[in-house]
């Protein structure tokens, strides 16, 4: 169909200067429908059991489904379901769900936060999944949907860990904890009480510099390889010196549902805290060498040392020892620690015969035991 406009007033299309004229400026259009308010749906469900509780959170929307920003705080049911884990759609209507707890109250963009204790019927029995959502609602009552599906393992939960201690070394703390016949892995997390000493003052950081550390971490133990082996100790080489520990330990058995690779968190264990003190001393230099320099115009014979370099966070220096035949050692090395892995004696008499040892001193003054020896004659000129 083809339509014709004459044109007119203006240079206007007829119809539409027509229009203008009826409508006139301002005046309203068809009215649109009105907004339902509706908070959009939660997106980021999150699920973690330990024990026989299993904790929530998520992120609250800011906006409803017109995008615009939403005001007062939200109605927020949380549910579960034994066989909705397929059910991860926003709205999805087929998952019958129950509501778990009491209703909350939560401001929009907030972080939201559910804990709850299972049932004896939930806690007991084969690992099975059940799937958590939770529904918003605008202030008439009016439903937002289902969050996504966070799905978590009901069933028995693995034995508590017990006997947990904690041994300062040199090259870590030690957890161990008493062992049990099984293959379940261990899950050790280690909190840092001291946060505010996370780095060392630039005075004291020695040659390396001791990096930030985080607040929280965690280790899986993985079980032995062999059938009924369970792991009962474990090597934390990610702390520094000088710092406050908590550990704290739980089982976790890996379980397959449908297809799924889920884990079952045991309780955790009793914390044993630990302050790491370093009471040892350096490693012992490695690779010292002697080369003797004959005297020349102007300049006495010399003997020059050098040795690998230490790798350690609080190293400070190094000490440099002689000896001449079966005498004692003497240090000949200034006071304070020697910096650079190198040492020149100059104060050698041409024809002897001199043997020398380094040591490592670190920041709290710990010295490590003298080196391996090397032996080098002055020359005579």
């Amino acid at each position: 169909m083809i339509r014709v406009y004459r044109f007119g007033w203006a240079g206007l299309p007829v119809a539409l200067a027509a229009g203008l004229v009826l409508s006139g400026c301002g005046t309203p259009g068809a009215p649109l429908p009105p907004s339902l308010n509706l908070p959009e749906c939660v997106t980021d469900l999150a699920a973690t059991r330990t024990g026989d509780q299993v904790s929530l959170t998520w992120t609250m929307p800011q906006k409803n489904t017109d995008k615009l920003l939403l005001k007062g705080s939200l109605p927020v049911r949380v549910c579960r379901s034994t066989c909705g884990a397929a059910g991860d759609a926003c709205g999805a209507a087929s998952v019958t769900c129950g509501a778990v707890g009491s209703e909350l109250f939560l401001a929009p963009g907030t972080e939201g936060a559910f804990t709850e204790t299972l049932p004896a019927a939930l806690s007991s029995g084969t690992p099975r999944a059940v799937a958590y959502f939770v529904e918003l609602r605008n202030r008439n009552g009016r439903s937002a949907g289902l969050s996504n599906a966070a799905v978590a393992l009901a069933g028995e939960a693995p034995a508590p860990v017990t006997g947990l201690v904690a041994q300062v070394r040199k090259d870590g703390v030690v957890v161990r904890w008493t062992p049990e016949s099984g293959t379940d892995a261990i899950r050790l997390h280690r909190k840092l009480l001291t946060p505010e000493h996370t780095a060392m003052p630039k005075s004291q950081q020695g040659l390396q510099a001791a990096l930030p550390e985080p607040e929280e971490q965690s280790l899986l133990v993985e079980a032995g390889e062999q059938a009924g082996h369970a792991p009962d100790r474990a090597l934390d080489k990610e702390i520094h010196f000088g710092q406050v520990y908590e550990y704290r330990a739980q089982r976790v058995a890996r379980v397959t549902v449908e297809g799924r690779a889920l884990e079952l968190a045991g309780p955790l264990s009793a914390p044993v805290r630990v302050e790491v003190l370093d009471v040892f001393p350096p490693d012992v230099p490695t690779g010292l060498a002697a080369v003797a320099t004959a005297a020349g115009a102007g300049t006495e014979a010399s003997i020059d040392l050098s040795w690998q370099p230490g790798t350690e966070a609080d190293l400070a220096g190094y000490a440099v020892y002689r000896r001449e035949g079966d005498g004692g050692w003497q240090r000949i090395s200034p006071a304070e620690p020697l910096i650079a892995p190198a040492f020149r004696d100059g104060h050698v008499q041409p024809g002897h015969t001199y043997r020398y040892a380094v040591s490592a001193i670190d920041q709290g003054g710990h010295e490590s035991v003298r080196s391996a020896e090397a032996e080098e004659t002055a020359p005579n000129p």
